[in-house]
């Protein structure tokens, strides 16, 4: 949360808990937050110890699970489908867990967009400096020059992510081609996305063309579920030696089969002769506009969260049921279950209100 988010909580009434320093990574001080009526705590165990609602961005880490009770509220990126091990241990604390992610609203997901639009964005950006001979990469401008042709880029999903990224390709001047499975879909990509063309998503359209890509992106989203894997090793072994894979869907399990998570500080890897960019939390990178951004759209639910509870709020907002992971230990999310093999509880019926 920005200091102004928590300054309204604060006006309504609430008693709001902020780590310290917990917004030093953003550019926000400690001194912004107190400012604005924040109590600050010395760490996270104190943060889970006085407050019933927990709002962050990473899924539960280990030592924080550790933290969560039945009481507790937990609402922040969750990613359940890209672990089992997780989702059995956060179902153990009994906690109430809602997805920024699988929240849907009138079949979008607004809470997830504005990351997607960031990683979408900064995927064509990263991809492009490691194609950079010190980098690693085969040399490749993307934009080209007068007389040299730009770089070819291959964008798998026409989604918000898909979108960013061949935008800013496009704009650097690349040679774009995005796949996609949904024909409204690709008739709205082909009237808007001018400089960029459109292909049917499939097997056979991607394998004949990565022996001529420079930079593969994978922006594929199916909401809570595991990332399909639509790149094998064997597609990979077509693609030209110093060429760059971004895998946007990393923190849902990857969409090749090479993929494996990365960090900001050692982003990259090789397999098959191809640069691996595969960063769980890329917006990360950008931390002061991710956080605004992520801000701007969950306010709004973290009042009525705060205002009423999930049962409440969710008889105002049903929306708010297609969010709710889990549940006094039940599993209320689908996609999750199917990627488990759990059993999963409609999340109307776990909270009592059908």
């Amino acid at each position: 949360m920005i200091p102004s988010a928590v300054g309204e909580l604060v006006r309504r009434g609430h008693e709001v808990f902020v780590q310290s320093s917990a917004g030093e990574g953003s550019s926000y001080s400690d001194g912004q937050y107190a400012a604005q009526g924040a109590t600050l705590v010395p760490n996270a165990e104190a943060v889970f110890t006085n407050a019933d609602l927990i709002v962050k961005v990473k899924e539960p880490q280990p030592s924080e699970l550790d933290l969560l009770e039945p009481r507790h509220t937990l609402f922040t990126y969750l990613h359940l489908a890209a672990s089992k091990d997780l989702t059995t241990r956060l179902l153990a604390t009994g906690c109430t867990a809602i997805a920024y992610e699988t929240l849907e609203v009138n079949h979008r997901l607004p809470l997830l967009e504005p990351m997607s639009e960031i990683a979408g964005r900064m995927s064509s950006i990263v991809g492009s400096y490691h194609l950079a001979k010190h980098a690693g990469g085969r040399g490749i401008l993307l934009g080209g020059v007068p007389g040299v042709a730009p770089g070819r880029v291959v964008v798998i999903g026409g989604g918000t992510a898909g979108v960013n990224a061949a935008r800013v390709a496009t704009g650097i001047g690349a040679d774009v081609t995005i796949l996609e499975v949904d024909f409204d879909r690709m008739r709205f990509l082909d009237i808007t996305m001018e400089g960029a063309r459109t292909v049917y998503s499939s097997e056979a359209n991607l394998s004949e063309l990565l022996p001529r890509v420079d930079l593969v992106i994978g922006a594929v989203l199916v909401p809570g579920a595991a990332a399909p894997k639509l790149i094998t090793r064997e597609m990979l072994r077509l693609m030209p030696a110093g060429s760059v894979f971004v895998d946007i869907a990393v923190d849902q399990g990857g969409c090749a089969e090479t993929t494996r998570p990365t960090t900001h500080h050692a982003p990259t890897f090789i397999e098959e002769d191809v640069i691996h960019y595969c960063v769980a939390n890329m917006p990360g990178a950008y931390a002061r506009t991710a956080t605004q951004a992520l801000s701007n759209v969950t306010q709004r639910w973290v009042s009525l969260l705060a205002e009423d509870g999930i049962t409440a709020a969710s008889r105002k907002r049903r929306e708010f049921l297609s969010g709710v992971n889990c549940h006094a230990g039940q599993l209320t999310c689908a996609p999750v279950g199917a990627a488990h093999a759990l059993p999963v509880t409609d999340a109307s019926v776990a909270l009592g209100l059908s």
